[in-house]
């Protein structure tokens, strides 16, 4: 049973996308019929995303928001917005508008069945050059870390709160949110949504800092997989 929905969504120099993505998960939303919150994590922006963040926690009390003191990264946006999340479900996206709202209303059919409901970008709307790079970031983390998942990188993910919430997520890690989850027990499902292309602002990552910094993560999680405590009790008296 789903009590209330907590949205989190990271904010990194998105001025000219917020309000129309708010507009968006608002319909969706109120269209789902559960309690809800809107927690925008912004990430130090320079430009007037936290302004338009306040002035629409003004008006609608179900935005809520975070602001750092200085550029701290996506994963620690993300474990921010778990942390201070009140929804018993969390629903994470990013807030460049590629991610398109409307797939939750299919995406959450599968919930509670499934822990993680892991959005799938079939038809990325994004440059050749990145979904080549994605499709052998995607094969390398497979086949290391023995997963299946066929978008680590899709920002659009359903998520059991209070497992989340376990996670100690480090810097980098967002992108292995999925079997980090399974650790704990999660059971993950894969489903295919909409990738609209980037209209305002700009990407904030390169294929060569991805795969730099991706390689170093994947070792990190190769090693957690391997070393993880699988504990079965067979009888106890405490």
């Amino acid at each position: 049973m789903i009590n209330k929905i907590s949205f989190v969504i990271p904010v990194y120099n998105e001025e000219e996308n917020i309000r129309p993505l708010y507009n968006e998960i608002t319909l969706v939303a109120k269209n789902l019929g559960y309690n809800y919150e809107i927690l925008f994590v912004d990430d130090a922006s320079k430009d007037k995303s936290l302004e338009i963040i306040k002035e629409l926690s003004v008006v609608d009390s179900y935005v809520k928001y975070l602001s750092f003191k200085k550029n701290c990264g996506q994963s620690a946006a993300l474990y921010a917005g778990f942390q201070n999340a009140s929804g018993d479900v969390i629903i994470t996206m990013d807030a460049d508008l590629q991610n398109d709202p409307n797939d939750i209303i299919e995406m959450i059919k599968y919930y509670p069945e499934y822990d993680v409901v892991n959005g799938w970008r079939h038809n990325r709307q994004d440059s050749l050059s990145k979904k080549i790079g994605s499709k052998i970031g995607n094969f390398v983390r497979n086949l290391l870390t023995k997963e299946t998942i066929k978008d680590t990188g899709c920002a659009l993910k359903i998520l059991r709160a209070d497992m989340v919430k376990r996670i100690k997520m480090f810097k980098g890690l967002h992108r292995f949110i999925p079997t980090l989850m399974r650790l704990e027990g999660a059971k993950v499902i894969e489903v295919k949504v909409n990738h609209r292309p980037r209209i305002y602002g700009k990407s904030k990552y390169t294929n060569l800092k991805r795969a730099i910094e991706g390689f170093y993560d994947l070792i990190v999680v190769r090693w957690m997989i391997k070393r993880f405590l699988y504990i079965e009790v067979k009888e106890k008296n405490v």
